[in-house]
């Protein structure tokens, strides 16, 4: 087993319940794919369905490596880890919708019940037996069960993700899956502290782009915070899905999320289609490649599974299949050159840039008042323009001075923002 070597964790960060805007309590988060269920599929033709093992290069890159050693957080509405798919796969859990059990492990509806286990089924399954029985990406990864429930009568929403987030990268995730959506592409203040604590961590996040046959016709939070690796969904022939995805620039890779199957508490399988099924498939991913390479970072990783996705359009990253569709073997044995920083930016510098508004008033010394360039005071007869300048003398090189520096500053702080916008590598 290789074991990836990692910073140590930092001190539990203290949980904030504050709601910053009075509008998030009537807010409601929902998972960003309802499965579309067909009648449930023979246990042994449940491999058999599962065409990305092969079209996307997942067995291929099971010759170097199946995931052992990484650990997938699966923030959902709890896992099933009694599923004959799931035995041995589940090594944890935690509640905290305030209803399910200690474990995260009892499944919460009636909305999403089976939701999360055939998320988890999809990332980490192991299969009922050597051919039979669904297998996630990851077959020898662990998962831990963040259950959730969403719905007007539940805690909120935002402040369960939040918390859901912190407790996993305490306790051990290398890798968080989210398959929900807060349909709106901005996020509370309290995501800032847990996708920054995940960040500060060295844990990988990725989200669901959403799905328009679900009303979200653009990619929306969690898929829309700097450093999260976003996943769009396409059909089994590669192209973008009209109903099971979304767009947006924010589109890291796309995977599949049509013609589906996962596992469901109690034992069998349900077809379904979103893209709460293609990420957990890239989480799978993304830990086949922290077990090929113990020496990464979340930031190398990413970068890896952006690098090597086969581009589906002459723009990349394109605006519908960000860098293109993923490769699991190329992501875990192609040659990419490392990086220094996540190319998909950093929630730290977000903050820094869009929250400043927000914290304490700078109070400093201002000069005495004189007049401004070119003008006299009004009590005084406006002459003309050459004798007000020469009355200011050797404070014209200076406000110059001044004017220029401020300028050249708006415009690296525009550079910023605009880079934070388009999430591209720019560099």
């Amino acid at each position: 087993m290789r074991v990836r070597a990692r910073p140590t964790r930092r001190v539990a960060r203290p949980f904030a319940t504050a709601l910053v805007a009075a509008a998030l309590a009537t807010l409601c988060l929902a998972p960003a794919a309802a499965p579309a269920h067909a009648p449930a599929a023979a246990a042994d033709s449940v491999r058999d369905r599962q065409y990305w093992l092969d079209d996307y290069g997942i067995r291929e890159a099971w010759q170097v490596t199946r995931g052992e050693g990484v650990v997938i957080a699966i923030l959902d509405s709890g896992v099933d880890a009694g599923h004959p798919d799931l035995v041995g796969a589940v090594i944890g859990g935690h509640d905290v919708s305030g209803r399910g059990s200690s474990s995260g492990t009892q499944p919460l509806g009636p909305q999403g019940i089976t939701h999360a286990t055939m998320v988890a089924s999809l990332a980490a399954g192991r299969g009922s037996g050597p051919t039979s029985g669904l297998i996630g990406a990851a077959p020898a990864a662990s998962i831990l069960s963040i259950s959730l429930a969403f719905g007007p009568n539940e805690r909120d929403g935002d402040d369960q993700v939040a918390e859901g987030i912190i407790w996993a990268v305490d306790n051990g995730a290398d890798i968080i899956s989210l398959s929900l959506t807060r349909n709106q592409i901005d996020w509370p203040e309290s995501w800032d502290e847990a996708f920054l604590h995940a960040e500060e961590n060295d844990v990988v996040v990725i989200a669901a782009a959403g799905n328009r046959g679900n009303g979200t016709e653009q990619v929306s939070a969690p898929a829309t915070i700097p450093g999260v690796l976003t996943v769009g969904g396409v059909t089994r022939s590669g192209q973008a899905s009209d109903n099971a995805s979304s767009q947006g620039i924010t589109i890291g890779v796309m995977a599949p999320s049509e013609n589906l199957v996962g596992a469901v508490p109690g034992g069998g399988h349900a077809s379904w289609q979103g893209t709460s099924g293609a990420t957990p498939i890239v989480a799978g991913i993304a830990a086949l490649v922290r077990a090929a390479h113990p020496e990464l970072d979340a930031a190398g990783v990413i970068n890896r599974i952006i690098s090597t996705a086969r581009p589906a359009t002459s723009t990349v990253p394109d605006p519908t299949y960000g860098y293109g569709l993923v490769d699991a073997a190329a992501a875990v044995s192609a040659e990419v050159s490392a990086v220094d920083e996540n190319p998909l930016g950093s929630i730290a510098e977000w903050i820094t840039l869009h929250r400043r508004a927000d914290g304490p008033d700078v109070v400093s010394t201002l000069p005495a008042a004189r007049f401004a360039l070119g003008r006299e005071p009004a009590s005084t007869a406006i002459g003309m323009l050459g004798s007000s300048l020469a009355a200011l003398g050797p404070g014209i090189p200076a406000l110059v001075i001044i004017g220029s520096t401020l300028g050249a500053l708006a415009t690296l702080a525009a550079g910023g923002v605009l880079r934070f916008v388009t999430r591209t590598r720019s560099e």
